[in-house]
């Protein structure tokens, strides 16, 4: 079964996007940064780990948004909101994801930002494709390809255009998708971007035209360009369907070497929800071979993953990742109150002690009058 790659969305940090700073600097501008440039750092480390390991990059544009919420920082928080939107994104949660979106546009458009802008309107886009609303789709996203143009952001107008391609690819008007697409990786060519999606959806389309061999070219192509830029979460997805068009093309061999490769990545990135396509692909192969109480098996395994991963496993999942950012912010709002409550506690100690001072003082003075009554008392007697 194809495991088909709907409109491309963008992740935006505090900077540029096209600029990727190693880990091990990031690491080491991270130990001394404080403040907004703490929230970019960790922001840009996000960025840096979303593709190859997609769990340690939430925790870090988690820890980006509590310091951006604590220091007022808007545009920290605009880029760890988008962030957090892709994470949802990509577990599935996609009404999660437009929440995160919208309010990540809505800072940046009191920031009159336009880069951000222009990544959110692409980014909800993705999200509208994916619900079949088309229509809204393609407002957002022909908003987002018109600011990205006065931009001349070549590298995010190669996106946008790979964009306009799929949500053609969706509403079937192939020809039209392919030229986007051929049109998307030879600007990428000639601005020296290494970016992959054109070709695999030119595969993606090749493959339900039922052309396998065209498709595995192009898909090899790009599973080429992904190793080059070690996105391993875009090379899990293209080996899962390299593997389902060698099955389709009823090549065993070949579609099990693909297939192999491609659960050990999804096991190492935790990216689950690839494992249901590639059960389905190996059901169809123990079915071209003959072994129909082994295919029928499989597939039962097939339908028991894809509830869990689709169904209260990935419920759960997100309500972990809802929990844990909740957990944050409630742990920081208490560290707050726990700083009111000492300010407090300290105006009360005070009061008290004024109080017990007024008591003290009223006492000595009676004790004074009292001391003086029986004085005279006794040299009247």
């Amino acid at each position: 079964m194809l495991k088909t790659l709907v409109i491309s969305f963008f992740v935006l940090g505090c900077g540029s996007l096209a600029a990727q700073s190693p880990i091990d600097s990031l690491n080491s501008v991270l130990a001394t940064a404080e403040g907004e440039q703490k929230v970019k750092t960790l922001n840009e480390l996000f960025r840096a780990y979303q593709n190859a390991d997609p769990v340690t990059a939430l925790g870090y544009t988690r820890e980006a948004l509590n310091l951006a919420m604590e220091i007022e920082d808007k545009k920290g928080m605009a880029a760890s909101y988008n962030n957090l939107g892709v994470s949802y994104r990509q577990q599935g949660a996609i009404d999660k994801a437009l929440s995160y979106y919208i309010n990540s546009l809505k800072l940046y458009e009191e920031l009159d930002n336009k880069e951000g802008i222009a990544t959110l309107k692409n980014n909800i886009a993705t999200i509208y494709s994916i619900k079949k609303d088309f229509g809204l789709a393609v407002n957002y996203l022909e908003q987002s390809y018109a600011l990205f143009t006065q931009l001349q952001d070549k590298a995010k107008i190669v996106g946008s255009m790979n964009n306009l391609g799929n949500l053609n690819s969706e509403l079937q008007l192939f020809e039209k998708a392919m030229r986007y697409y051929s049109e998307a990786y030879q600007l990428a060519q000639q601005e020296g971007i290494k970016f992959a999606d054109p070709l695999s959806n030119l595969g993606n389309i090749y493959f339900k035209q039922g052309n396998y061999q065209r498709a595995v070219d192009f898909y090899n192509k790009a599973l080429e360009i992904e190793r080059e830029n070690d996105n391993r979460l875009a090379m899990l997805g293209i080996l899962t369907n390299i593997g389902a068009t060698y099955t389709k093309a009823k090549l065993p061999a070949k579609a099990i070497e693909y297939l192999n490769e491609a659960e050990k990545l999804a096991e190492e990135l935790q990216a689950f929800s690839y494992l249901p396509s590639i059960l389905r692909s190996r059901a169809d192969i123990l079915y071209q071979q003959g072994k129909s109480k082994d295919a029928y098996e499989t597939i039962l395994k097939y339908d028991s993953l894809r509830e869990k991963i689709f169904g209260e496993e990935s419920t759960k999942k997100i309500a972990q990742m809802e929990l844990a950012l909740n957990f944050s912010e409630k742990e920081r709002e208490l560290q707050l109150l726990q700083k009111e409550g000492k300010i407090q506690s300290l105006e009360l100690r005070n009061s008290r002690l004024f109080i017990v001072m007024i008591i003290l003082g009223g006492l000595m003075l009676i004790g004074g009058i009292n001391l003086y009554y029986m004085s005279n008392k006794k040299k009247l007697l």
